[in-house]
């Protein structure tokens, strides 16, 4: 079911619709119903302040992250290489 109502649009917003509706051969008031739409979809993402709000979280908690030398992160790596390269084996399987 479709509604009628008036809106009052600038000029410029007016000869935008009608070239998007020319161009896409599609009526005008669809190319208003799909600006709606697509503008619906946009206003659920972040804006720009609760990005940067989040952002400096981020920037805080990465901040407080405990630097190891590098040579000690490929020690521990390597150890877990090797330990899952030996397999596994369940506690229930050992022989004894």
């Amino acid at each position: 079911m479709a509604t009628k109502v008036t809106f009052t649009l600038d000029d410029e917003t007016v000869d935008r619709v009608r070239k998007l509706a020319q161009r896409n051969r599609k009526p005008q008031s669809q190319i208003v119903r799909e600006a709606v739409a697509y503008y619906q979809a946009r206003e659920d993402k972040l804006s720009p302040e609760e990005k940067e709000r989040i952002l400096n979280i981020l920037k805080t908690f990465a901040s407080q992250l405990p630097v190891r030398p590098p040579e000690e992160v490929a020690g521990e790596l390597n150890e877990i290489r090797q330990s899952r390269r030996g397999g596994y084996s369940r506690p229930w399987d050992r022989v004894e």
